[in-house]
């Protein structure tokens, strides 16, 4: 394909400045297990070819299943007219990038497609078969999937590369059920955070069956637990929930285009501004944040961006203070930065790059284990596994619910709480964290479902965290 990519692009009509094409063959595989049975066993799979042309200070795109040197070849005159029949206007500028070339891959030990679907299957069973036995376990359920993605891309600058990722991940989760109470637990987390860019060995390390009658045990404990009570506290967060905090109130909110109001009418835009940065204070000095497509493992790693760009890692916030946005190479141009942030993403061939997070982390911090941690606190609540978010377009107001709290009394991690849930302003919520767990306590959690553009694209990202500490958060009930 990148050979007929090139030569296509390499006769593109002098009218077009500027052209692009991606081809892009998806995999994807998913299986659920729920109380005793296959819930489903899905398995769908695309190709096709994404086009984007700039003529006349236009845009153009045009995508097809066609993949064949004729079928790209319309495929580029289609982009082109659409590109041609935009008003006429200055065309704006593309920040300069090195030609793409090379082949990039993600490393796994086993290819999770090579596992037969009998052995996925009896792995879920024996993880949700110890899920169940207590009749206020009304739903038990364990799945796994599988993702793997091959790309060629290449444009009229010269770019010319391929890549391909392998991507899986697995959870359980059980649902508990008692008069007119409901909660539920799930592990390694919620919303599919478990998922990486990694072989089958990622998901066997999670040892479901082992972990899932305390998954249980938990559920039906909450059921009587005693409600998370409201007011103002000192909070831990756990790591994935910490990641969602990152997610929501951080990496969309440094999206550069949401900041130049490019996404008003869909995402949202931003409480930061371009003129802020180098000068905002966006939380503590315990706040180091960076963006990072080279972490290994990460959802959002690659060796080049959908438009060519090179992974990078860039620091976004240093002890507090924002030093950089997450772009791409229009948005970049546009304020004059040196260069992309690398951040073009696109979901799938038909649709356009966008500006998406890469892999965005706290770094770790110097506050030792958990353990540590939770006895420095004295008093407070571990807040642990996500259950809901809610934030408005601007990434500044935000409310989350938890899974679970665990009561912290006499530095000591005691009781279960539940329904609990948090809320707070952006900055000043990040103004109050005074303490970072160190490396040994960090590790990646994924989000495969976030959603942005028009028309929408789901995109997958991972977040690296170590359980982190907030002074004086409003908590209350969820």
């Amino acid at each position: 394909m990148l050979d007929v990519l090139t030569e296509v692009l390499g006769r593109a009509p002098a009218r077009c400045t500027y052209a692009e094409a991606r081809h892009v063959a998806t995999d994807d595989e998913d299986l659920l297990v729920r109380n005793g049975r296959v819930d489903h066993v899905e398995s769908t799979a695309s190709d096709g070819v994404g086009v984007r042309v700039r003529a006349g200070g236009g845009w153009g795109f045009a995508a097809t299943r066609q993949t064949s040197r004729s079928g790209v070849e319309r495929a580029l005159a289609r982009a082109l007219a659409i590109a041609e029949s935009q008003p006429s206007a200055p065309a704006g500028p593309l920040a300069a990038v090195a030609p793409a070339r090379g082949h990039w891959s993600c490393p796994h030990d086993q290819d999770p497609f090579d596992i037969s679907l009998e052995d996925k299957l009896a792995l879920l069973f024996a993880a949700e078969e110890r899920l169940r036995g207590d009749p206020r376990i009304v739903r038990s359920e364990a799945t796994c999937t599988g993702r793997r993605v091959r790309t060629a891309f290449a444009s009229t600058e010269g770019a010319a590369c391929t890549q391909e990722r392998v991507e899986c991940g697995a959870s359980i989760s059980a649902v508990a059920v008692a008069a007119d109470e409901l909660q539920v637990r799930s592990y390694p987390g919620s919303h599919g955070s478990a998922a990486a860019c990694a072989g089958w060995e990622h998901v066997l390390g999670f040892d479901l069956a082992g972990h899932a009658p305390r998954v249980a045990a938990e559920a039906i404990e909450l059921l009587t637990a005693p409600p998370c009570p409201a007011g103002r506290a000192t909070v831990i967060l756990d790591g994935e929930q910490l990641a969602l905090q990152i997610h929501e109130s951080i990496g969309h909110a440094l999206e550069l285009d949401r900041m130049l109001l490019m996404e008003a009418s869909y995402a949202g835009t931003s409480w930061v501004v371009p003129a802020d940065l180098g000068r905002l204070r966006y939380g503590s000095e315990h706040l180091h944040v960076t963006a990072d497509a080279t972490l290994p493992a990460g959802l959002g790693t690659f060796g080049w961006d959908d438009e060519g760009v090179a992974a990078s890692r860039t620091a976004l916030i240093e002890a507090g203070l924002l030093r950089a946005a997450l772009s791409d190479r229009g948005s970049a141009a546009a304020i004059g930065l040196g260069g992309s942030g690398g951040c073009a993403r696109a979901d799938g061939f038909a649709r356009q790059p966008i500006v998406r997070m890469t892999n965005v982390s706290i770094e770790p911090g110097e506050a030792g284990s958990l353990a540590d941690l939770v006895a420095d606190t004295g008093a407070g609540l571990y807040l642990e596994t996500n259950r809901s978010w809610s934030i408005d377009d601007r990434r500044l107001h935000f409310q989350f619910g938890t899974e679970v709290a665990r009561e912290i009394r006499g530095g000591e991690l005691g009781r279960l709480l539940r329904n609990a849930s948090y809320a707070g302003v952006t900055p000043t919520f990040w103004s109050g964290l005074d303490a970072v767990c160190s490396a040994p306590e960090w590790r990646l959690w994924g989000v495969g479902n976030c959603g942005k553009g028009e028309p929408g694209q789901t995109m997958r990202v991972s977040h690296g965290t170590a359980p982190a500490r907030f002074r004086d958060v409003q908590v209350g009930v969820a």
